[in-house]
């Protein structure tokens, strides 16, 4: 190991900027910012420090230090917040389960607005609601609204090029303002009662509806008084389980901290319009509130992304005056953002609350990536597992595909497919592994805790040869899953393998791990397929379409960007061409008609 790091103040700018603290193997362990490098560095080297055991154990790791610069606090925040979700280093507080939980989207620019569920905010003029812990209790939601409420359940795209109804115009769950004549007026007096309930009015929505109940009563419309009837009873369905907590209309986040015998908890409440909709728990093992700011701080930074719903008002057990942390979240959000201490006593209260319910929360020891690193003996934890699998039509359209999951869930959105067009007509998947392994290193992290390779020993060694010769600090953690000659029933058939071994692994059939490994086999081969016939397909498309007078592969490449298959192009109007870039009116109506002469050809 090499010699103890030595730390010279002079070495460092006193300036604001991001530190990244490295082992002997040039590995992260913590990312930090500071507003003067210099000083926050000298912290954690003065003799007289009082540290806390975290960063004991930090400090005696530490090999090397190196800074980046940034003009000002707010960019270092900015910076150290997308490293640390990137490294995922060892001795920062990380946020492991970040995933976007479920919002209602209703979309009031649209003429006739839907309302849809979503796990991303975006600025486009469309309001939003929630956000439910629960996706399908989002759902159950969701599909009580549309029984009653029968807004439009389909997209733009499919509401243009609908010809007739669907089913749920069929069961009386929508207008079909699609293909029908539908009175705006009152499609919108439905859209603003969905609003109020979605908003927290329940009460002043169910009072409402239940005048013009008894109104209709009176006139003798008994059917139209029976449908707020049952408007009435879905209001109070919807919100039977929300409890009213503090009397204003105002969105608020509630953090609470709470040490436990294991670690420290947190405890978020999601308070909307003064009800309690959802709670959520996070755990830190081995922290204590001594580190609370910095958890708090990091967790705002983290959990409140882009793309995520945040409300106007966050209750923090500590302040954050110095910090831009507010600054940055009224940027990823849509206003401005308050992180602030509790005032009124009822906030203290739900302080309080936040604070019981992160006093429960415990380290989930019995994770899918804990019992695979006991499994398949892992130096740590494979919070981030690459499932690889090699594919090819007959030697030729040679691809790698590459699925990610994360703390034992999908993440779709770091898919992979290489292609390696050099390796077409061999049909080598060794060399085609060995190319995906080059290329994955020139990519950069967040680097993989575990590669899962479809294959055997074969596959195994590919990869591992080729990473030893692009990996400074050695090879990544490997692991191939094959199929034995088995097929009889009872028998899965299926071997792991590890570098070192000669045998395989010995994981027992039907055990949770190796059901989960083979679901990302399963996973990866399905999207390398997939995306292999979806890029043939579109190849076959694409010649059909350049065959066509006026069009050449340039302005292909246009119509496919906008469109997303033939189809949609056939049943275009001229003036929709004509919005496409470097595409003038004259060539477009040429374009149209090559367009319907090949839905004629089609027909015939």
């Amino acid at each position: 190991m090499t010699n103890k790091f030595k730390f010279f103040a002079a070495d460092f700018p006193n300036s604001p900027g991001v530190y990244l603290m490295k082992n002997d193997r040039g590995r992260i362990l913590y990312v930090g910012k500071a507003k003067s490098l210099r000083k926050r560095l000298s912290s954690y080297f003065r003799a007289s420090a009082n540290h806390t055991p975290k960063t004991v154990a930090l400090v005696s790791h530490i090999r090397k230090v190196d800074v980046l610069l940034t003009s000002n606090e707010k960019e270092a925040l900015l910076l150290e917040s997308g490293l640390i979700k990137k490294h995922r280093p060892r001795y920062n507080i990380v946020l492991k389960d970040d995933k976007q939980y479920a919002l209602f989207k209703l979309n009031k620019h649209s003429e006739f607005p839907r309302l849809s569920i979503t796990r991303k905010v975006t600025r486009d003029g469309s309001v939003y609601f929630g956000p439910f812990t629960s996706s399908t209790a989002a759902r159950t939601v969701w599909k009580l609204l549309g029984k009653v409420f029968p807004l439009r359940k389909c997209t733009d795209a499919a509401m243009k090029n609908r010809i007739r109804p669907c089913l749920y115009h069929d069961i009386h769950q929508c207008w079909a303002p699609c293909v029908k004549e539908v009175d705006r007026s009152l499609y919108n007096d439905m859209v603003q009662r969905v609003e109020m309930l979605l908003s927290g009015r329940s009460m002043e929505l169910v009072d409402s509806l239940t005048r013009k109940m008894k109104a209709a009563s009176k006139e003798m419309e008994f059917e139209k008084a029976a449908v707020f009837r049952d408007q009435i009873r879905a209001v109070k369905k919807t919100v039977e389980g929300q409890v009213a907590v503090i009397h204003d209309n105002r969105d608020r986040d509630v953090i609470g901290l709470a040490q436990t015998e294991q670690g420290l908890g947190l405890g978020l409440l999601f308070v909307r319009q003064g009800r309690l909709l959802d709670e959520k728990q996070f755990f830190w093992p081995g922290l204590t509130l001594d580190e609370g700011p910095e958890v708090v701080e990091s967790f705002i930074s983290q959990f409140y992304g882009p793309g995520r719903f945040i409300p106007s008002l966050i209750i923090s057990p500590y302040e954050f005056d110095d910090s831009p942390l507010s600054e940055v979240l009224a940027e990823r959000g849509a206003g401005a953002v308050r992180i602030t201490l509790p005032q009124a006593m009822k906030e203290k209260q739900l302080v309080g609350l936040a604070r019981s319910v992160a006093a429960q929360a415990r380290e989930r020891k019995d994770t899918i990536s804990a019992r695979l690193q006991k499994v398949l003996r892992l130096p740590d934890e494979p919070v981030r597992i690459e499932c690889i699998d090699a594919s090819h039509l007959s030697g030729t359209n040679m691809r790698v595909g590459q699925v990610v999951f994360e703390e034992g869930r999908r993440n779709p959105e770091a898919s992979r497919l290489y292609a390696f067009p050099e390796l077409d007509g061999t049909g080598d998947d060794y060399a085609a592994l060995s190319a995906w392994a080059r290329r994955r290193v020139e990519s950069g992290p967040p680097w993989p805790d575990l590669v899962l390779l479809d294959g055997g020993r074969g596959q195994l060694s590919a990869v591992e040869a080729a990473l030893a010769e692009c990996v400074d600090d050695g090879c990544w953690e490997l692991a191939a899953i094959a199929k034995g000659e088995s097929r009889r029933a009872g028998e899965l058939g299926d071997f792991i393998f590890r570098p070192g071994r000669k045998n395989p692994m010995p994981l027992k059939p039907g055990s949770a791990e190796l059901l989960f490994l083979q679901k990302m086999r399963d996973a990866a081969h399905r999207f390398v397929i997939g995306r292999q016939r979806s890029s043939r397909k579109k190849a076959v498309l694409s010649s059909e379409l350049t065959a066509l007078p006026g069009i050449g592969s340039k302005t292909a490449r246009v119509l496919w960007d906008r469109f997303d298959s033939l189809d949609d192009m056939i049943n275009a109007d001229s003036t929709e061409i004509t919005t496409l870039p470097g595409i003038g009116r004259k060539r477009a109506e040429k374009i149209h008609a090559a367009l319907q002469s090949l839905k004629i050809s089609r027909k015939a």
